[in-house]
């Protein structure tokens, strides 16, 4: 069995269980079958494979086409340019959420000294790349132990000034002590559950996902307890789910204000950032 014969066997097995990106994911399976690059494979086409790497790559489709995520088959996800480690454990990080990095960067970088908080942290991308991007210290926190030993890894790989601790929301951090809350947390309604795509459902994790029958339960834990931990003058940035844009305003209504909504290039509503009164 040379490379090509098993990228195309591969790909017809994913194709036929209608799985997005079939050839890319036996690319990127294959890839990681054999710790290879992917221009390694186009290079040596007509190579043989090792029975190991044969192996490998049999069971990684295997998993895939059972539902499971590439990016937990793999362990690894892209995030803003850096490569994130991630297990079931954690959320996968997606694209949209660079939005939110950006806004945070943007805000860092133009405070000399400012204490920052990435509350549901997950796998750590977040706080590591506004860490690495600005050269300040981010504190994060996630009130599952599993995902912070996650975050622990990715901060460790980069050498990211990152300060990790275990807490639910923010209800661990000293009252009024930070000028920037940012996080990403869970939004999804629970109804929605037998809508979404089954890889999600089935394998993310569910704490890192749902939040209540209205999505909105997390947005109003974390508003409430960020009202006492951010300064005066201090700022929240948080991501927005589908349609949650309104809920999220009333909610931040009363003790927040230059309430801002940053769009995605799809033009949604991605991110909200608002000012504490």
């Amino acid at each position: 069995m040379n490379i090509q014969t098993a990228l195309v066997q591969g790909t017809e097995l994913l194709e036929k269980s209608g799985i997005h990106a079939p050839r890319l994911t036996s690319e990127v399976l294959l890839c990681h079958a054999m710790r290879c690059e992917r221009a390694y494979l186009y290079a040596h086409g007509t190579d043989e494979l090792t029975q190991i790497a044969w192996i490998h790559y049999g069971r990684y489709l295997n998993e895939r086409l059972k539902g499971k995520p590439t990016q937990y088959i793999t362990k690894k996800q892209e995030f803003y340019g850096r490569e994130f480690r991630v297990t079931p454990d954690v959320l996968i990080p997606r694209p949209e959420t660079e939005h939110l990095v950006e806004a945070a960067v943007a805000a860092i970088r133009a405070r000399d000294h400012i204490r920052i908080l990435d509350v549901g942290t997950g796998s750590g991308a977040i706080a590591v790349s506004v860490a690495l991007e600005t050269g300040r210290t981010v504190c994060a926190s996630d009130i599952s132990c599993a995902a912070v030993a996650v975050a622990g890894q990715n901060r460790d790989t980069y050498g990211a000034s990152v300060a990790l601790f275990v807490t639910d929301l923010a209800s661990a951090v000293d009252t009024r002590s930070i000028d920037l809350l940012i996080s990403n947390p869970p939004y999804v309604p629970g109804g929605d559950a037998a809508n979404m795509q089954q890889e999600v459902r089935d394998w993310e994790p569910h704490l890192a996902l749902f939040a209540g029958d209205s999505g909105l339960e997390i947005y109003d834990r974390l508003i409430r307890q960020a009202e006492g931990v951010v300064r005066p003058g201090g700022e929240i940035m948080m991501e927005l789910g589908y349609q949650s844009l309104t809920g999220v305003r009333e909610i931040l209504t009363a003790k927040w204000r230059e309430i801002n909504v940053v769009h995605d290039l799809a033009g949604w509503p991605r991110v909200v950032t608002a000012i504490r009164g």
